[in-house]
This record gives structure tokens, sequence and C-alpha cells, in this order.
């Protein structure tokens, strides 16, 4: 997949393309729903799937905050390629895009810059202006259009708010319904205290990004190494604000993971991690060896959770 960041150097492919637009937060299954089904059209068409992303959430120019994301443009991105996507491109929403009416976002980018052949659209899209780019707006533009119906599950529909919600709240199994894979989140390992190498429990503490992520707690886990060959290792993860050997408490919870029979160096590395159960809540204990023993209990129990799941 090929991604470009400014519409100044878009260049519309030979065959065309098949458009979807929206921020994808999550890449959800209402998401995968248009994306698949873009992906489909455009197989049948011979032109290239494309997605119009935008790299930060709308909501923090329209409303000067945005949400916490599911996935960052990054996250997304990996997410894009897996289905198929060939095209992504990724937008700053700047006033200039902002100012767009329906009529010259659907002109000057997706025609005229990606060769639009059809939209295929979730039910809910809006964009240009004011939201008025609709698709009844761009029927009466004369574009073909492809509207996919919301995804509803447990009589809810699916929607990025409700996997936040879920997220927050520690609801493993309620998000990985609507997101039709489990939690994951992205991140580059950094540097910290190196204490894990010290007690014989060495750890990959991650930056995300602000990628929405579990409460804090011990999770069994598994992590994608995406530098290395997509190896899959499986492990033990604590998100929190290591009370028992924490100077100061840290201004957002940590997010570290233990990997299982694996020592090499992972600095500056992408890992995806993906949270298979709750073993317990974060918790202050009375000493160092206290912690390193209960550390031992908890990679136990994620072995044996993790062996028994492979999915």
């Amino acid at each position: 997949m090929r991604t470009t960041f400014e519409r100044s150097k878009l260049v519309a492919p030979g065959a065309g393309s098949v458009v979807s637009i929206g921020v994808f937060d999550g890449v959800h299954l209402g998401h995968l729903a248009i994306l698949e089904r873009n992906v489909a059209v455009a197989r049948e068409l011979g032109a290239e799937a494309s997605v119009v992303t935008f790299r930060r959430h709308p909501k923090r120019l329209l409303l000067g905050r945005a949400p916490r994301t599911l996935t960052t443009l990054e996250h997304r991105l990996e997410l894009f390629e897996r289905v198929g996507i060939d095209h992504a491109v990724a937008l700053s929403f700047d006033e200039s895009l902002r100012s767009l009416s329906a009529a010259e976002f659907a002109r000057d980018l997706c025609r005229e810059g990606l060769g639009v052949r059809r939209f295929v659209l979730g039910f809910d899209s809006k964009f240009g202006r004011d939201r008025e780019g609709t698709a009844e707006r761009l029927l009466e533009l004369g574009y073909r259009v492809e509207v996919i119906p919301k995804v509803v599950l447990n009589g809810r529909a699916v929607s990025s708010t409700a996997i936040r919600e879920a997220v927050e709240l520690g609801d493993l199994d309620g998000a990985r319904a609507m997101l039709g894979r489990r939690i994951s989140v992205l991140g580059r390992v950094i540097h910290g205290a190196s204490l894990g190498h010290e007690i014989g429990f060495p750890t990959a503490n991650l930056d995300l990004h602000h990628e929405l992520h579990p409460p804090p707690g011990v999770y069994a886990s598994r992590a994608r190494l995406p530098d290395r060959g997509d190896r899959i290792i499986d492990g033990v993860t604590n998100i929190g604000f290591r009370p028992t050997v924490a100077e100061e408490r840290p201004d957002r919870p940590q997010v570290e993971v233990h990997l299982f029979d694996f020592e090499d160096d992972l600095y500056g590395e992408r890992l995806e991690l993906f949270f298979h159960g709750y073993l317990r809540g974060e918790r202050r204990f009375p000493s160092l060896e206290a912690l390193v023993a209960q550390i031992g209990r908890d990679a136990q129990e994620a072995r044996a959770l993790l062996a028994a799941d492979r999915s």
C-alpha cells in the first residue's frame, strides 16, 4: 500500500479509484464492511482501492478537542493495508481543507486527484464544508455511490465511541466483538528505568502516541513485532503507575510488557500489543521481593491462559 500525505502530490491512476472517506478510528466492524466492499468493487473494476483519511481527528479543529484515538494514524494505515487497500491519502485537516465544499472536495481530491470511479461510503459519512458531503449530494453531482448500512451488534450500532467506552471500562470481550479482533495498541519501544532486567523480568516500555488502552492492571498479552517479520511472542503486560518502585507517580499510566523467553534489544522498534485476558489490578507491594514473587505468578498465569488461547 502506498500513502500520500499532501493533496498537491496526488496523481490519478490510469485505472481510476474506488474511494471511501473517513477517520476510521479503530477500523472496527462497521469500517471493515466499508473497506472490504471498497476492495471488492475495486477488484471488479480493475481500479485502485483508495481511502481518504485524516492525520488527526477533525474534531480537534472543529471543536478544539478530540477523543483519544483507538488507533493512531500509523496503526490505521497498517490496518488498511491488511484489508487490501491500495492507496491511503492521509491529509491534515486544516482550515484550507475544512473550507472546501463537498463539490470541491469531490472534484479536486477525488476526481482529479484519484480518478474516482465510484464512492463506497458509510451510512453516516459526511465531508466537506458544513458536512454537506453526503451520498445524496454526490449523486446529485453525478457520481456513482454505494452506501454501506450500519453494522448492529446486540441492538447497538458499532461505533468508535462505543468501543472507546468498552476499552476504558476494560471490557475486552465487548470491544473485541465490535472491533472484529482483539484490542491492540501499537507503539515504539522506549528506554525505561531498566529495573526489569535487574529483577529478572526485562520489559519493553511502549510509547503509544496517545492511543487509548485498557485501564491499569496486569494482562496476558501477545506482541507482534512488525520490524521482525511480524513475529508473535507471548507475554504479560502491566499498565499503570508502578506504585511499588516509582519514586514519583507518572503523569499517565505506563505500558510495559515482559516477553517470554525473549531477550533481544527492541529499543526504537515498533510493537503491537494484543490483550488476551485481565489477570489482576495494579497494587503496591510491601517490598521489591514481594513484587518479584507476584510477577512470577502473573507470568505463570499468563502462560497458562495463552497456551489455552491460540486465537
